[in-house]
């Protein structure tokens, strides 16, 4: 049996596209589901999970879609292999029943780790430059001792420009409404855009 899982990060967002892609590949049952990238929690996908069967398929639109990070999609898949349960990714056409697929989803993981040792150096570069450039003044109200080195960091990778807010939160393990506190408590002035492109990545 051919059964898919789709998966928005939050309301504001349509599960159409996903959702056509999925019945366009020949799945009969579905799975749709709305949940942070990041969050541990997903209970339709364990549902899901629950139910699959040795025989059947697992197809997904894309990669990001089924793994909250790259150590739990590789252990999905894992997971799917033993079970013997095949699963297919459309946008980056990988299929474990082939060498080719798990080639193909060995170098995406490749790609992944890379991308988040370079997200990682940009981080600690900007954790240098902060407390380089960082006459702390005094403690802003509200602010632990902690907070206001997370804001140093985040005002520098801020103004750096090189990650996206939503890396920066995930990286200093902040919400957006925090980032933002940090921001202000930095005399930092915030414009529109950066709020767009956390809601709309």
């Amino acid at each position: 049996m051919k059964i898919g899982y789709a998966r928005i990060s939050t309301r504001d967002q349509s599960l159409e596209l996903q959702v056509d892609a999925l019945k366009a590949a020949g799945c009969e049952k579905i799975y749709q589901e709305v949940a942070s990238g990041a969050k541990t929690a997903r209970l339709v996908l364990d549902d899901l999970m629950r139910n699959l069967r040795a025989g059947d398929t697992l197809i997904i639109w894309k990669l990001d879609r089924l793994g909250r990070n790259l150590v739990h999609l590789r252990q999905t898949v894992e997971e799917l292999k033993n079970r013997e349960v095949t699963f297919i990714s459309l946008s980056e056409e990988i299929n474990t029943t082939t060498a080719q697929g798990m080639l193909f989803f060995n170098f995406f993981g490749m790609i992944a780790e890379f991308e988040r040792g370079m997200i990682v150096e940009r981080v600690n570069a900007g954790l240098k430059s902060a407390r380089a450039r960082g006459k702390l003044g005094g403690r802003p109200k509200g602010l632990s001792g902690k907070a206001i080195e997370k804001a140093q960091i985040a005002e520098s990778l801020y103004r750096d420009k090189s990650l996206s807010i939503r890396i920066i939160c995930s990286q200093l393990g902040i919400g957006l409404s925090t980032f933002y506190r940090y921001l202000r408590h930095r005399g930092v002035e915030i414009g529109s855009s950066p709020i767009k492109k956390v809601i709309t990545g």
